[in-house]
């Protein structure tokens, strides 16, 4: 996609503006996080020309918005799938088991952690903490954790998202980048 098709629709443009009317004049990019989080809700991953579009959102560089958009894992600067399950793997869900969770998934899916099914439904990524210390293991899959997994809790969430595969940050249709 060029840059010049890239444009959010009226709607996400006023939830900038209000992003950006958080902070004071000349500080927009204390939105930078916020207006991430849109994009790649809106176009699915942050490609280059949406970095880019960012960028330009908020009066900043594009290495501005690289730097953060690189550095950490809740952003996607690459196509995933409609459903991308997040596997804590920090010291408590590696001690209860998110080791053999991830294996199952693989398994089960096909995929290796950072991999896409190829029917276009399922990435698996392994993530830091997610901040469920104590219902490990856990996953994420948009904003919702499932907790306490077992493999026959992972056949369930599977054959669910396969049923109806949304797993969106902010409930926004996803428009492909």
């Amino acid at each position: 996609m060029s840059q010049d098709n890239i444009q959010f629709p009226e709607p996400l443009l006023q939830e900038v503006a209000r992003q950006i009317a958080k902070f004071p004049e000349g500080k927009q990019k204390s939105a930078l996080l916020s207006v991430l989080h849109l994009a790649q809700a809106h176009f699915g991953y942050l490609s280059e020309p949406v970095m880019d579009y960012v960028a330009r959102l908020l009066h900043i560089l594009p290495i501005e918005v690289y730097e953060v958009a690189t550095f950490y894992s809740m952003y996607d600067t690459q196509p995933v799938g409609k459903v991308k399950l997040e596997v804590c793997r920090t010291g408590p869900c590696m001690i209860e088991g998110a080791e053999k969770i991830v294996s199952y998934i693989e398994n089960k899916l096909g995929i290796k952690d950072g991999e896409t099914t190829a029917d276009g439904i399922f990435t698996l990524k392994t993530v830091e903490c997610l901040g469920a210390c104590g219902y490990a293991p856990m996953l994420q899959a948009g904003e919702k954790f499932h907790e306490h997994l077992t493999e026959a809790k992972v056949d369930e969430l599977i054959e669910q998202y396969r049923k109806n595969p949304v797993a969106n940050y902010l409930g926004l249709e996803n428009h492909g980048a």
